[in-house]
């Protein structure tokens, strides 16, 4: 059975930088020079992962890496925020990158640049946008690309039992890959049955359900059904109260489900927040 191990994006991305930064960038003189802090003053996000990267035609940048396992509609406004708090605690040019990991339904469009105006007044960013979905599933193969091959059942042909069993042996046949095994296993449920997973892993599915991307699709999952809730019994809720319900782990999201019930105006729920907040610190 393989072990449980940490493989979050950063580590992931880790495994091959100066491969993973020529791949986002499309630029094959770029290379990574190190993986830099991305918790700034009042954010700090797991799935932003940013890089200090260099090419002879422009010199030092950053590469802002933004992995989402299902798109926001928020995301243009987040990445013009991260890539400016990015540039302005370096002081260096940033070159943002948007991976969505997950298809949304066929209806939604996902814009490759933030606009806002006021008053005659402009803001824009650009950033680039890379649909998993999109991605050929042979470059994780080809490159090579390790940190693609656990998403490679969600791939662009991906998704047929051969090229998941041949994305398993090279995790295995690497002492540095192995343990990313559950991770494959979770993309592979979006398109395998759960039995010929097993048959293919030769493993327990516990190890699916322990993993942080498995725990992570869960809460998403939760807070979407929650802030409907939440919608439904109290309109759309402030910045200062949605921001602190998005942060909650999943018990408390759950806790916070049951509870809602009881709640018969917003300072209910705001009290039960800070109650919260109070025992995190604790």
């Amino acid at each position: 059975m393989p072990k449980k191990a940490d493989i979050g994006s950063k580590r992931l991305i880790s495994l091959a930088p100066d491969t993973w930064v020529k791949w986002v960038t499309q630029h094959p003189d770029a290379v990574a020079v190190d993986l830099l802090s991305s918790d700034f003053q009042w954010i700090s996000r797991e799935s932003d992962i940013l890089i200090r990267a260099y090419s002879p035609q422009y010199g030092d940048f950053l590469v802002l890496n933004e992995l989402q396992l299902r798109y926001n509609s928020r995301m243009p406004q987040r990445m013009r925020s991260y890539a400016a708090l990015a540039e302005e605690r370096y002081n260096l040019p940033t070159y943002p990158v948007l991976i969505n990991i997950l298809a949304p339904p066929a209806s939604t469009v996902i814009p490759t640049r933030y606009e806002s105006e006021l008053m005659g007044l402009r803001a824009t960013q650009d950033y680039r946008v890379i649909n998993l979905w999109e991605v050929d599933a042979n470059i994780a193969f080809q490159k090579p690309l390790p940190t693609l091959l656990p998403f490679v059942p969600i791939l662009k042909g991906g998704g047929e039992e051969s090229l998941v069993r041949q994305a398993l042996q090279v995790l295995r046949n690497d002492e540095q890959l192995n343990e990313l095994e559950p991770l494959l296993a979770f993309f592979a449920s979006f398109v395998l049955e759960a039995r010929l997973i097993q048959q293919i892993m030769r493993w327990d599915m516990t190890v699916l359900l322990e993993s942080p991307w498995y725990r992570q699709f869960v809460k998403d999952g939760m807070l979407k059904l929650l802030m409907r809730m939440l919608k439904s019994k109290f309109g759309e809720l402030e910045p200062e109260i949605l921001e602190p319900v998005q942060s909650l782990s999943p018990e408390q999201l759950e806790d916070l489900g049951e509870e809602l019930f009881s709640f018969s105006q917003i300072a209910d729920l705001v009290a039960w927040l800070q109650k919260q907040e109070k025992v995190t610190e604790a």
